[in-house]
């Protein structure tokens, strides 16, 4: 098994060696448990399934308790699958993961889900300049995205047009973030720079490889 799901708590900073203050960002990573264990045989595909955070059983719906019960666990509020593997490290059913799965000094990839920003203009979206400055009329015309029409052929617009819409609250993934710190009694990895989502938002922890 090579990843944990986790919890951003926020950032902060520590002294490296040399002594530069280094931006980082503390998770809480586990504690996981092993709710499914998917084979080829039986799925076509291999993955283990890790649950994560606690979920009042009242706004459990019951197929979930019941899948829960089965690993004799109590209901969580977040599930993910891994497929990577390394050499000897596959988990076994109901087995509880830690933050001792990780190391310090080894890198990890860190997915989650990005600050949303609702409906944004393409100066802020984009990085667009404005169509120009408040003269010869354009009193209202800073922040527009200017023409965006062609000519009578294609008599369209293109798909892929960069255009106003809705700004963040979409996957991404920061690659080879370097583990500085683990605590595993807290089940807490500090991790250089920076991860994407708010505060409380869930994460995905994998080992670099």
């Amino acid at each position: 098994m090579s990843g944990l799901i986790g919890k951003k708590i926020g950032m902060t900073s520590l002294w490296d060696a040399s002594g530069k203050n280094v931006p980082c960002t503390v998770i809480e990573a586990g504690p996981c448990v092993v709710t499914q264990v998917k084979t080829i045989e039986k799925d076509g595909y291999e993955a283990i399934q890790l649950a994560f955070g606690e979920r009042k059983e009242k706004r459990t719906p019951k197929p979930l308790r019941g899948h829960f019960a089965k690993a004799n666990t109590t209901p969580k509020s977040m599930v993910m699958e891994f497929s990577r593997f390394e050499e000897g490290s596959r988990k076994s059913f109901g087995e509880i993961l830690t933050a001792s799965v990780f190391s310090e000094g080894e890198y990890v990839d860190v997915t989650g889900t990005t600050k949303g920003k609702g409906f944004q203009g393409v100066v802020r979206r984009h990085g667009f300049g404005g169509v120009g400055q408040q003269t010869h009329g354009q009193h209202n015309r800073l922040r527009a995205p200017g023409s965006v029409g062609a000519s009578s052929y294609p008599s369209r617009l293109f798909k892929g047009l960069r255009m106003a819409g809705q700004t963040g609250n979409v996957q991404r993934k920061s690659l080879n973030l370097q583990v500085l710190k683990v605590v595993p009694e807290k089940n807490i990895v500090i991790v250089k720079g920076s991860v994407p989502g708010p505060k409380g938002s869930y994460l995905k922890l994998e080992r670099w490889s």
